[in-house]
């Protein structure tokens, strides 16, 4: 797992001295592969403890092994630069292809940090808890709503029995009809969201198991989760649009539908024939 994608995934709950060393180190990761820890307290105007204490938060044993996770970060940042197409251009007369250029690159990175923030096990344990679900239901709030809809009927396509509620009330009002084979799916931006978790803490009162799609590190949601799946941060191109934040839960709910499909031959049949039948309604 990257150590700059922890980083940047751990921005918005760090502390003051922590939130310092981070945009250190993420400005000046070259400078890391010379620097002590002394050196490196010096350089982002922390104590030496700082340093060891947030080595220790991104779950590294102290500075040593966590340095060398940077410079590996960096050798592999360099290999991919050197197998890497030029960017799209930024400086087009047309704003809006700058604009275009610059989300796409954007994205691509929210993508591909969400992906090294989890382990192939993670996104293996929660298609084994759909699989055998009996129920499933999946909430989401704002632009996680949109994502927790769009996963539902991907499921229903291939037969799953899955639901997403619109409203807080009515998720709820299902929630007490579900039991310990049942299984709730929370996604939730912050991992902090009012309503999500106490659905979350509903579902656990009734034994299901529950599943938190949310923001790497710790939440009061991720509390709740029987398993996690971590999604990127990035900052946002318009404040609480959800752009990039959308971007990153999505790609792990089609990860998970793309592994399910995978699995089993008459769930690829029951997509394509879901696919067909709206094909006819909206040519008919």
């Amino acid at each position: 797992m990257s150590s700059f994608s922890k980083i940047k995934a751990l921005l918005p709950q760090l502390s003051t001295s922590e939130a310092k060393l981070a945009s250190f180190v993420l400005e000046n990761a070259q400078q890391i592969r010379t620097l002590s820890s002394i050196d490196l307290a010096k350089a982002a105007g922390v104590s030496q403890s700082s340093v060891i204490k947030f080595s220790q938060k991104l779950g590294y044993k102290g500075f040593p092994a966590f340095k060398l996770a940077i410079v590996d970060d960096l050798n592999l940042q360099s290999l991919k630069q050197l197998n890497t197409k030029e960017s799209l251009p930024t400086n087009s007369n047309d704003p809006i292809t700058g604009l275009a250029a610059q989300l796409i690159q954007h994205q691509h990175t929210v993508m591909e940090e969400t992906l090294q923030l989890n382990q192939s096990a993670n996104f293996d344990h929660v298609i084994a808890k759909i699989k055998s679900a009996r129920k499933i239901l999946i909430s989401g709030i704002g632009s996680s709503n949109l994502v927790a809809n769009d996963f539902a009927l991907k499921l229903q396509k291939i037969g799953l029995p899955a639901l997403s509620q619109v409203d807080e009330i009515s998720a709820s009002a299902y929630l007490a009809t579900m039991h310990k084979d049942d299984l709730f799916i929370a996604i939730s931006t912050s991992g902090d969201s009012k309503s999500i978790i106490t659905l979350a803490q509903q579902a656990k009162q009734n034994e299901c198991s529950v599943v938190s799609i949310s923001k790497y590190g710790n939440s009061a949601l991720n509390e709740q989760a029987d398993l996690i799946l971590s999604t990127a941060f990035e900052k946002e191109p318009v404040e609480h649009a959800g752009i990039l934040t959308r971007t990153a839960s999505t790609l792990v709910t089609d990860i998970l539908f793309l592994g399910l499909t995978q699995s089993h031959s008459r769930w690829q049949k029951r997509a394509s024939l879901a696919n067909d039948n709206m094909r006819a309604l909206r040519h008919s």
